[in-house]
């Protein structure tokens, strides 16, 4: 079959940062489903991947997380799918990956593809919104469905990919007020469409902006990126027993600070029950199927922003140089061979 890896890590601007490549079609686990791709979205864990985790034994990585398509044989053990269904699924970081014509993963971490919406459009949801999900209903215990609610909920660039779904999400299964951060014309623009009620610029600081707008104080942060620039303004923005959950890779950030304010702090990381191999694999199987729904039903919208055409390695290197480049926007995707 067709696939994109790479064998050593090299900036995206060499020519093999990564090559098509044809290997052998994978035969799926007991658990597993295996999938004939029809799109793919890329995500910053492809591009930390790709610079950072190095193959081993000669053999070329194959990156990739998000994908949607069509089952075309199971393993003895599956019970929740069947050949011919559609799906959609943010696979796991410990197996090879998504860019490639066919794949393998466990059902336990797969939803059915939302029906009103192409492939394409599916492709941009998965990761995100488990990670989405999980930061705000999980870690930071805001009760899903309750629409009377006197707090708020920062959410530090609403404009990325999982920004994005977090803004639909709290703001349409939650009574929370949104406020996003963004500072572009057009991102500013694309989180207003996502439902913020109010929208700062993380270029400045972040306190005087919540004084600004007239909430000085929120009950929630969620930390998508730069999380220990802002940390000061964190401090200072969150209400005593508030919490802060986070999804980037800081190099340091003192957690100790919080402790006055009794601030709780998480982490999210979506692959986590998957690494571990974790009793409660299946949860992210019921999101995605409660997401899946709610596409359906209008609630919530795909976050595709672009299509950048065919799935190969030219393609590909276009869209990890422009996540580089700290300029993406929603969710740029693939499709098709």
């Amino acid at each position: 079959m067709k696939a994109i890896g790479y064998y050593k890590n090299k900036p995206v601007t060499e020519p093999d940062a990564l090559v098509d490549i044809e290997v052998p079609k994978p035969e799926p686990g007991p658990h597993d489903l295996l999938v004939k791709v029809e799109a793919i979205s890329v995500n910053p864990a492809d591009v930390k991947q790709r610079g950072n985790s190095a193959p081993t034994d000669g053999q070329a990585r194959i990156l990739g997380y998000d994908a949607a398509g069509i089952v075309e044989k199971v393993g003895s053990s599956v019970r929740l799918f069947e050949p011919g269904d559609a799906v959609f699924y943010a696979g796991a970081i410990n197996r090879q990956g998504t860019y490639a014509e066919y794949h393998v993963v466990d059902e336990r971490v797969v939803g059915p593809k939302p029906k009103t919406i192409s492939s394409a459009d599916a492709a941009a949801l998965p990761l995100t919104s488990l990670t989405a999900w999980e930061l705000l209903f999980e870690k930071l215990g805001v009760q899903y469905g309750t629409k009377s609610s006197r707090e708020a909920i920062l959410i530090i660039n609403g404009a990325g990919g999982v920004g994005s779904v977090l803004t639909q999400i709290a703001r349409r299964l939650t009574g929370l007020t949104v406020i996003a951060t963004a500072s572009r014309p057009e991102t500013i623009d694309w989180v207003k469409q996502m439902g913020a009620h109010h929208v700062v610029d993380h270029r400045k600081p972040l306190d005087e902006e919540m004084r600004r707008i007239g909430i000085p104080h929120v009950k929630y942060v969620a930390g998508l990126t730069a999380t220990d620039r802002h940390q000061q303004a964190i401090l200072e923005i969150l209400k005593p027993r508030g919490a802060l959950a986070m999804i980037d890779d800081p190099d340091t950030f003192d957690v100790v600070k919080f402790k006055r304010k009794s601030l709780s702090v998480h982490w999210e990381l979506m692959f986590t029950p998957t690494l571990f191999q974790t009793p409660e694999m299946d949860d992210q199987h019921r999101i995605l199927a409660e997401i899946s729904a709610l596409v359906d039903s209008g609630v919530i919208k795909t976050t595709m922003r672009e299509n950048a055409g065919k799935i190969t390695a030219e393609n590909l290197k276009n869209v990890h140089a422009l996540l580089e480049s700290g300029r993406g926007l929603g969710k740029t995707v693939l499709s098709g061979f």
